[in-house]
């Protein structure tokens, strides 16, 4: 059963990296198509950003609401983020002690 246990803390801590590297691709992709560097009737960044914000956002939706209004910036992404590189070692390690 030990193994497993190693096996599936890999697997978390396996799909938090790629959620935090997804996470970081689209906060570049906002705040480049907010600064005007990016134009979104291209189909590729369409395509992408769109994806990505179908991901997101029932992740950051109720953050959004939860964290007061700090004039117009979005610090919802980087709460996220930092809560998957900073809470999921601690996820694992609990996986594997339960083993």
């Amino acid at each position: 059963m030990g193994n497993f246990a190693y096996l599936l803390a890999d697997l978390v801590m396996g799909l938090s990296s790629l959620i935090s590297f997804l996470l970081l691709i689209y906060i570049i992709f906002s705040l480049l198509i907010s600064f005007g560097v990016v134009n979104t009737y291209n189909q590729f960044v369409s395509i992408v950003y769109g994806s990505l914000y179908k991901l997101f956002e029932p992740i950051l939706g109720p953050i959004r609401n939860a964290l007061p209004n700090l004039g117009g910036i979005d610090f919802s992404p980087i709460v996220v983020f930092f809560a998957l590189r900073y809470l999921t070692p601690f996820i694992a390690e609990a996986i594997i002690r339960l083993a």
